[in-house]
């Protein structure tokens, strides 16, 4: 027999075993008439048990001054207790007992000793059940288990069901779920065939020994199911830690899990900062209909008031879209200098995203803020602090086996404060096209690619220049053709040619007196490029034992027209130049369209590959030549695109890449660029990261030379970026992160951060610091606390305050560093 058990005091852990006697006797029925509702009902108060646990608030994008950091436990599909059991009625049921009796007199069915029924792989086990016919009663008694398809095991003493199996009682439950959560109850009824009632419930998912109580658990006097009504009530629930109470409610309720949207309050945040003051938010949920809901999430705050806060969601049969506001009566005396500009009255923002299909092969949508002014969304914290730019795009997309197109609207605007209309842009559209020929050309492949842009920008804010017009309106097509041979000793040749030809239209009405060769610019002109050359490749190839190393030659001739018009004409999508390795052998080493390589040009490099059991490396380091016609790099003006890219000379400066990772626990990423006479470091971004038993680190250098607008003069910029995580134990880990500023000697940000974190329960608290002053974009040094807490199943708590002023007593304000761009 199995080892009898009691029922545990609420909130405490409980180990049972069962020990099996195999069954001297085995009796089998195939749809077996009364043990088949018998499982079915301990399935049904199964699942309803764990239901409180199961049923979670509608979940809503909220954009609040606390950001979404993700869940410590993600949710599982199907949740704590998987997804729902579909049983097949058409599988037979297998009953199986030390003893079976027929009691004719009685009217009455009995199995006896180790009894175990399985249906649709589902187990119940007890020591006796008995069917009365005459009372239609079926009860399962003596260290009744229930083991789910799913993973959940249920337990009682004793399961009584009654009026043709809808309504029963069960006494001395006990749930684990298949995430080993526990959940227990004195007794259990079910009445009118829809009422669950739940006496002296516990719920935890965290474990114990012994007789030490949980981490944390919940426990309520009764616990009511109403399936018609949807709904889960409490009567006294109470929250524990370590069996005491430090929460209590007399009363609350909330749908079940067959609810998936439900109106009502969602769960508030609360923090402080030292220009908001003290803030909570209390969002509020609509479920309007199937397809659409709204969530009203109010937020006061003592320094500023209240701001206005929703979000309308709707899924259509083809998409999804969403418009999220924020508004606030601005009392401008409340700000702080030099914020409080012209700022009275209402300011707020509309945010809108969209994501539709018109097809299997093609989608549209958008993306869309509008806002009163440049600062109110850095200001109450729905942007990051560093944002300068904002962008708006509404897009169409069609992508197949072998085409790409895509269409694109944009609007750009500058968030600086001094920022004024010459920062505003719109493009309407741009558009890009590409495709890949099935069939071989010439042994080769062949792709056409296309693209047509239109842009205006004015600018009337500056009296002293006057207005300012620029318009310009540009299609390209380009096709390119390639094809690998390779020779009987292993050489590689890739020829390739390219034909490219481009319409401009361009209109500048600028009177700037500085700028004499874009002023007043109306012409409308044809430029074609034509590009051939020829890559070569001599892989040399050695094996030693389990390794692999490979050196390999690589030679580019490139040659494209002597020369094509460029000078003078603007540059909108070239503007980023970075010569490293990852470009060497490109045919162009522009970014975009608006300008062009010209001139002939070798490429040369060395690379070697290094494949280990364990372990892999790769390094390849090269130089290009200019060997005739313009050299296209080669560009005085610091506002078209970086004139020191290394590129600027007929040798350029050598470029080395390096991909090592030893071993599984330290990887290193360096891009290097070294200067053509004397080897002087030109620009550096090195990467590194060790990852071994409870240490993490990752280390980014930085190192460059960056055009200052203020001085007219390129600047050393150095930094470092240092992060580094201990785990101190399986449950508790220290978080650090540094970006320190080399040039100026001087702290950029830092954090650390201490998190508890065990199978229930996660606790961590982050100290952040920020020495950064950007007046342009309303930035000063700012020390903020974060505190957050999660309860598994239950969600979360989150306080943020940045009313901090000294670290180890020294004035955080006065370390700031001074910076001119983000």
């Amino acid at each position: 027999m199995r080892v009898a058990r009691t029922l545990l005091a609420p909130c405490t852990e409980f180990y049972a075993s069962f020990p099996r006697v195999k069954a001297a006797e085995w009796g089998r029925l195939r749809s077996s008439a009364f043990v088949r509702p018998a499982l079915a009902l301990a399935l049904s108060l199964g699942l309803v048990a764990g239901a409180p646990m199961a049923a979670h608030a509608q979940k809503t994008t909220q954009k609040g001054l606390l950001s979404d950091s993700g869940t410590a436990f993600p949710e599982q599909p199907g949740g704590v207790f998987g997804k729902p059991q579909k049983l097949d009625k058409s599988l037979p049921l297998y009953l199986q007992g030390d003893e079976l009796i027929y009691d004719n007199n009685g009217n009455r069915v009995i199995a006896r000793g180790n009894v175990e029924i399985y249906y649709n792989k589902n187990v119940l086990t007890a020591d006796k059940v008995i069917y009365d016919q005459s009372a239609n009663t079926l009860t399962a008694s003596g260290n009744v288990e229930l083991k789910e398809a799913n993973g959940n095991i249920i337990r009682a003493d004793n399961y009584t069901l009654t009026d043709d199996f809808r309504d029963g009682f069960v006494q001395s439950l006990s749930v684990v779920t298949r995430d080993d959560s526990r959940i227990t109850a004195e007794r259990g009824e079910r009445r009118e065939g829809n009422v669950t009632e739940f006496s002296e419930a516990t719920f935890t998912p965290c474990k114990s020994e012994g007789n030490v109580p949980p981490l944390w658990c919940i426990g309520a006097k009764r616990i009511i199911h109403d399936q018609a009504k949807q709904t889960i009530s409490y009567q006294d629930a109470e929250l524990k830690f370590y069996g005491i109470t430090v929460g209590y409610l007399p009363y609350f309720e909330h749908p079940d899990p067959s609810v998936k949207r439900k109106s009502g309050f969602l769960s508030p945040s609360y923090g402080n900062s030292g220009d908001l003051g003290v803030f909570v938010e209390l969002p509020y949920y609509f479920a309007l209909s199937p397809s659409y809901d709204f969530t009203f999430t109010p937020r006061y705050m003592s320094e500023q008031g209240v701001m206005w806060q929703g979000e309308w969601r709707q899924k259509l049969a083809n998409g999804e879209y969403n418009i999220i506001f924020a508004g606030i009566d601005q009392d401008a005396g409340g700000l702080p200098a030099p914020v409080n500009r012209n700022l009275e009255g209402w300011r707020g923002s509309i945010e809108t995203h969209g994501k539709f299909s018109l097809s299997s092969w093609w989608s549209y949508g958008w993306n869309v803020i509008a806002e009163s002014d440049d600062s109110f969304r850095r200001f109450y914290k729905l942007d990051s602090i560093l944002l300068t730019d904002r962008v708006n795009d509404v897009w169409l997309r069609g992508l197949s086996d072998r085409s790409y197109f895509s269409a694109k609207l944009y609007q750009f605007g500058g968030l600086l404060v001094n920022d004024d209309d010459s920062t505003e842009s719109l493009v309407h559209p741009i558009i890009d096209h590409n495709y890949v020929f099935q069939d071989p050309v010439l042994g080769g492949e062949l792709t056409w690619t296309s693209n047509a842009l239109s842009l205006s920008r004015s600018d009337s804010s500056n009296a002293a220049i006057g207005l300012v017009s620029q318009d310009m309106n540009r299609v390209v097509t380009e096709v390119k053709w390639r094809r690998r041979f390779t020779d009987a000793v292993g050489i590689t040749y890739t020829p390739f040619g390219e034909l490219r030809g481009d319409i401009y239209q361009i209109n500048f009405e600028d009177d700037d007196p500085f700028d004499a060769v874009n002023s007043n610019l109306d012409d409308t002109f044809l430029r074609g490029l034509a590009t051939g050359g020829v890559t070569v490749a001599y892989p040399w190839v050695a094996s030693l034992g389990s390794t692999s190393h490979v050196i390999e030659p690589i030679g580019q001739l490139v040659a494209h027209n002597a020369s094509v018009r460029q000078e003078g004409l603007p540059d909108e999508d070239a503007k980023s130049l970075i010569f490293d390795d990852t470009n060497l052998f490109e045919t162009s080493k522009f970014s975009g369209y608006d300008r062009l390589e010209t001139g002939v040009r070798a490429n040369v490099g060395v690379q070697y590959t290094f494949q280990g059991p364990v372990g892999y490396a790769r390094v390849l380091a090269g130089q290009s030549y200019h060997l005739s016609g313009d050299n296209a790099y080669n560009e005085p003006e610091v506002d078209l695109f970086n004139p020191r890219s290394g590129l600027e000379t007929d040798k350029s400066d050598y470029v080395l890449g390096l991909y090592l990772a030893p071993t599984d626990v330290f990887r290193v990423i360096a891009q290097s660029r070294f200067d053509e006479d004397d080897l002087t470091l030109r620009r550096e971004d090195l990467t590194a990261a060790f990852n071994y038993g409870p240490l993490l680190t990752q280390v980014t250098y930085t190192y460059g030379e960056v055009f200052n607008e203020d001085t007219l003069r390129f600047e050393q910029e150095e930094d470092i970026l240092g992060f580094a995580t201990l785990r101190l134990t399986d449950r508790w880990t220290l978080t650090g992160a540094i970006r320190y500023d080399l040039d100026n000697d001087k702290v950029l940000t830092d954090s650390i951060r201490l998190a508890y974190l065990d199978e229930c329960f996660m606790l961590s608290a982050t100290y952040t610091e920020t020495f950064i002053t950007d007046p342009l974009q309303d930035i000063r040094p700012d020390q903020v606390v974060m505190l957050r807490f999660e309860l598994k199943h239950l969600g979360g708590f989150a306080y943020s305050t940045n009313v901090v002023d000294t670290l180890g007593g020294e004035d955080a304000s006065a370390r700031g560093g001074v910076i001119g761009s983000p």
